[in-house]
């Protein structure tokens, strides 16, 4: 893949925590010092300042900059702090935040990948992407692209990188408490597949390999790599794992002695370097020192800052330009502050600003969704966007499964629910019954599991979990 196709794959991969995926303390003994960090951060922040539109917008039709809001989080910038000329009524995340709830976004044609990307920046920016408006909930809209026929794949199997980015974004976007929203039984599941798709020689790629020996005997890519690596790690596992050290180990041979910098397919760029520090920085592990702290004394943190123009700040994509692209610079400045895919907003510093905005309920006759799992305790997960309409500011459990019989995408979540009106105890999920103590119990945006009843009151953007066991 040439230079040339780079704006092209990060769309359609941005078509691309709290905890791992913020690691900005560097040791001491870091090759690139916490002075020269914070200077290439600060000087990051104003490049990436300057590619605001006069009408406070990063992103827009087509290819745009939204990504710049995970940098600016992880370099410790809040979105609504970012205005064109000081005017706080174009701040960038109102204007994110409009533009993500009008009902023609994304298009006409979406795929997953446009609302993982969505996701992602969202949270960055402050913005709950599961209550982003009255009828825009982002977590609801990534939920209706589960692959029945797959389970653990998101959008079709074929483009690996949806799988990947629906594992970033679900796990990677909290809740504004900081709880895992989403339930493990479905990080599971994405688990699964990622570990499928693993490469013979470590990394992984951005099409399917699982099944296929000859697809995975190929050589990986380093960008998708480092997205794999984070994707498995805000899911859960752990960097002591031993695919995650294989991952390492892939990224370790590629490396260049003299810069720091890996050598990518289609060659030494910033990029490719900046995916692949975030993918160590999500999993917690240090890029300047250990394995990436080469034989020439060089890391691959050395490498993005030596790429970045100052006092400019912005970063160029290969060795040789001239000029910075926006893109490299935005990867650039994200993996040197420490960043994976996205990161917790920061504490804004306009005064009177929230750190988080929300929909803070139903709007009754406003169409919206809700992400439902319906997890049978026999390792029959179901998961699906729900199409609903309030008629309150808040609505009930029984309602939403009533609603998930006929209007999920995919079809077939829920097939019926005993009893079918009332408030009370609910006894059985699609014919299967409560038995003792294995019965139906139910979660909300991470919370504990209990007793599922019709009348459990549902908010507006609440990830639900419905799950039958002890």
């Amino acid at each position: 893949m040439t230079r040339t196709l780079l704006p092209s794959r990060l769309a359609f991969t941005a078509a691309v925590s709290l905890g791992a995926l913020c690691v900005s303390a560097l040791p001491a003994a870091a090759t690139a010092t916490p002075a020269q960090i914070a200077t290439s951060k600060a000087n990051g922040v104003t490049y990436l300042k300057s590619l605001q539109a006069a009408d406070g917008s990063y992103a827009g039709a087509g290819l745009s900059n939204e990504w710049a809001f995970s940098a600016l989080a992880s370099a410790g910038t809040a979105a609504v702090d970012v205005t064109p000329g000081g005017d706080t009524t174009k701040n960038a995340r109102s204007v994110y935040r409009t533009l993500l709830a009008t009902a023609g976004w994304p298009s006409a044609t979406p795929v997953v990948t446009d609302y993982e990307r969505a996701a992602l920046n969202a949270y960055a920016a402050g913005i709950d992407p599961a209550r982003v408006s009255a009828s825009r909930n982002l977590i609801g809209d990534i939920y209706g692209y589960w692959q029945t026929a797959e389970p653990g794949y998101f959008g079709p199997s074929a483009n690996f990188n949806g799988t990947v980015f629906a594992a970033l974004a679900l796990g990677g976007a909290r809740t504004q408490a900081g709880a895992e929203r989403v339930p493990q039984s479905l990080r599971d599941a994405l688990i699964t597949r990622i570990r499928a798709n693993q490469h013979d020689d470590g990394g992984w790629d951005y099409s399917k390999a699982e099944g296929d020996p000859g697809r995975l005997g190929t050589a990986s890519d380093i960008d998708m790599t480092g997205a794999a690596m984070a994707a498995l790690c805000v899911s859960g596992v752990p960097a002591t794992d031993t695919d995650i050290t294989q991952a390492k180990a892939f990224l370790k041979s590629k490396l260049v002695p003299t810069s720091g910098a890996f050598n990518a397919i289609f060659g030494v760029n910033t990029d490719s370097n900046g995916w692949a520090v975030s993918g160590l920085n999500a999993c917690g592990i240090n890029p300047q020192t250990g394995d990436f702290l080469t034989s020439a004394g060089k890391t691959p943190v050395d490498f993005l800052i030596a790429q970045q123009f100052n006092p400019g700040g912005g970063f160029k994509y290969l060795p040789g330009d001239t000029v910075p692209s926006a893109y490299a610079s935005v990867d650039g400045l994200r993996a040197v502050a420490g960043g994976g895919f996205t990161a917790a907003p920061p504490t804004p510093a306009t005064s009177g600003a929230p750190r988080w905005v929300a929909q803070s309920a139903f709007t009754s006759g406003t169409a919206t969704k809700l992400a439902l799992t319906v997890d049978d305790g026999a390792g029959g997960l179901k998961v699906c966007s729900v199409a609903f309409t309030p008629t309150g500011t808040t609505t009930t459990l029984g309602a939403v499964l009533d609603a998930a019989t006929s209007a999920a995408t995919p079809s077939g979540c829920v097939s019926g629910v005993t009893p079918s009106s009332g408030t009370g105890t609910i006894t059985a999920v699609a014919g299967k019954s409560n038995s003792g103590a294995n019965t139906w119990k139910v979660s909300a945006d991470g919370s504990v599991f209990t007793g599922a009843t019709r009348g459990k009151v549902i908010n507006a953007g609440d990830t639900i979990a419905l799950r039958w066991g002890a």
